[in-house]
């Protein structure tokens, strides 16, 4: 699950990584309000959308007189940003972040990732901050340092001060980094987090150490060990179907093609994605309805995929194991005639009942495409989809 912004700083300053004052606003009225709260006359106004890129695409701005900030935010507020990361479509801010500004010296970048070559969390840092850490990889690498975090005992000190001093920190700038990378390696570690980014990592020209942006990422499987995470979720960030599959147990992620997929097996979903592309087309989404899908789960995958209005046809390819072919062929005839499919249905059975499942596909009297096998599912659909 993903946050935004001020939430993450929220985190950050709960196991004491000091951020700018700021508050989030989501008119601009209240952000006037904040901005003449602080005691410098330089703000800064943050558009807050799940994605990253948001300077590039024209939602962060720098206020040199904090009187503007309301016009500023106006201006921000209700805008449709587009980033690397939000698609072509882009987001509509409703809120933002105001923010007091400060005199930066130095920007660094830190982070926090699971590094699963060795199984064990590392933080990341670099002097290169305030960019894209991708960049930094592809172009210098040797300027990313890796510590190895124990998650028994955290970043140990002697670690932490390591980095500080190779990215060139010394006196109070080298203590406060120091106990700001111990800090966000605990804080990774205790809230199961997939990802802690502060980018950049920025040092004052009085020498403070301060998280001017931050990123949160929390494995959704660990979300009922934090409550206070959970509460953070924000809804309107994410995609609609994929709320609604999250109610059924489903799992679901929409993609840009014209097949929509309805599978059993994350594995054979990521196969059934590939075949499909291999034959000449591309999937409108990653589907994997679990091992004990019953009719009201595969009736409910049905209405997420029809909701696409860009699928052209849907492969259904089950492998029956602990779920039956007769149950899922069951659901998917029940589902056809209650929904009224508007797009060809190919459908591919294989595994547990898989006679009596076909035998309930062929008896149906619905206009159900049945396939043989993966290839002959795969072309099958493929040409449907293209109405051949």
């Amino acid at each position: 699950m993903n946050i935004h912004e001020y939430q993450a700083k929220e985190l950050l300053n709960q196991f004491g990584i000091p951020t700018p004052q700021g508050k989030v606003a989501s008119t601009p009225e209240e952000a006037q309000q904040i901005a003449d709260s602080f005691e410098s006359s330089v703000a800064v106004v943050k558009a807050q959308i799940h994605a990253g890129g948001r300077g590039k695409g024209g939602g962060v701005k720098v206020v040199k007189d904090k009187s503007e900030v309301r016009t500023v935010a106006s201006q921000i507020l209700g805008m449709q940003l587009v980033t690397h990361q939000t698609g072509p479509e882009g987001k509509t801010v409703s809120k933002v972040l105001v923010e007091q500004g400060l005199a930066i010296a130095t920007e660094l970048y830190a982070g926090v990732v699971l590094d699963r070559n060795i199984g064990m969390p590392v933080l990341m840092a670099s002097s290169e901050g305030g960019v894209d850490i991708e960049e930094v990889a592809a172009n210098t690498p040797e300027k990313i340092l890796k510590e190895a975090i124990d998650a028994r005992y955290g970043l140990r000190p002697f670690q932490a001060r390591r980095l500080a001093k190779a990215l060139g920190l010394s006196g109070r700038s080298l203590k406060e980094a120091s106990g700001i990378f111990i800090k966000l390696a605990r804080l990774c570690v205790e809230t199961d987090a997939s990802l802690v980014e502060i980018n950049p990592l920025i040092v004052t020209e009085e020498g403070g150490v301060l998280a001017l942006d931050a990123k949160f990422n929390v494995d959704d499987n660990a979300l009922y060990r934090h409550k206070n995470i959970a509460a953070y979720r924000d809804l309107s960030e994410e995609d609609p179907k994929e709320v609604e599959a999250k109610k059924y147990g489903l799992s679901y992620i929409s993609l840009d093609g014209t097949i929509g997929c309805m599978v059993n097996g994350a594995g054979l979903a990521m196969s059934t994605m590939d075949i499909i592309k291999l034959h000449g087309s591309s999937p409108a989404n990653f589907l994997d309805v679990g091992g004990g899908a019953n009719q009201e789960k595969v009736a409910a995958a049905f209405r997420i995929i029809l909701g696409d209005p860009n699928v052209k046809a849907i492969l259904v390819n089950i492998f029956g194991g602990i779920m039956k072919c007769d149950v899922i062929a069951l659901g998917v005839i029940e589902a056809a005639r209650e929904l009224g499919v508007g797009v060809p249905l190919v459908v591919r059975l294989e595994g547990t009942n898989v006679k009596q499942g076909r035998a309930l596909l062929a008896e149906s009297g619905l206009n159900i495409i049945r396939a043989n096998d993966m290839t002959d599912a795969a072309e099958k659909v493929v040409a449907a989809a293209k109405g051949e």
